[in-house]
């Protein structure tokens, strides 16, 4: 379990640090970057908001929030609460045409910034929980590495970083999202920065 969570936290890390990032969209509060690597695209939406880090934290770290801004998440309830730094949810998302609505068993690991200059940390994967097997109704997706990076900017604002690892099988939901210039993520970007203001 501490190995887990620790690669979890790690990957998203990783993920943040790697070279190559494009940047594809630019609004006034919102930034979206690409990074493809084989059949692997990685996502990348900066947002700057208007409260502390340590609020927007707390706020983002508890996922049972997310369905207030984020319309790809229909349900979301804690089944485990491994400790306080660690949560496991499930979570339904909306079908998309002619597909099942999609269901997902995920971690949600939160860090706390060792040094002024480290971001807060909310790094979510999938797991598999033997007591929450795959359904008939839904389609088992599955989050390789996804979270969020929060940097304090001043006492009253802050950068939210959200990261996204999409493998080839969730490409169909994306591949309309980002031909629509993005339009969808965005949405959702400027959601969750109304949500959190």
């Amino acid at each position: 379990q501490a190995y887990v969570s620790y690669s979890n936290v790690a990957a998203l890390t990783h993920l943040a640090a790697k070279p190559g990032w494009e940047i594809t969209s630019t609004l006034d509060d919102v930034k979206i970057w690409t990074h493809e690597e084989g059949d692997v695209l990685s996502l990348k939406v900066e947002m700057q908001v208007k409260i502390p880090s340590h609020l927007a934290f707390s706020l983002l770290s508890d996922f049972t929030f997310r369905q207030q801004w984020d319309k790809h998440f229909l349900t979301c309830e804690v089944l485990q609460a491994v400790n306080e730094d660690e949560k496991i949810y499930y979570v339904t998302s909306p079908p998309m045409t002619g597909h099942k609505p999609r269901d997902f068993v995920i971690l949600v690991s939160q860090r706390q910034p060792c040094k002024a200059s480290e971001p807060y940390t909310v790094a979510v994967k999938s797991v598999t929980l033997m007591s929450m097997p795959p359904s008939s109704e839904y389609c088992r997706s599955e989050i390789p590495c996804a979270g969020f990076q929060i940097y304090s900017d001043s006492s009253s604002s802050c950068t939210v970083c959200y990261f996204n690892q999409v493998t080839s099988g969730v490409m169909p939901y994306l591949a309309a999202n980002l031909t629509g210039s993005s339009k969808s993520i965005e949405d959702t970007a400027l959601e969750c920065i109304k949500f959190l203001e």
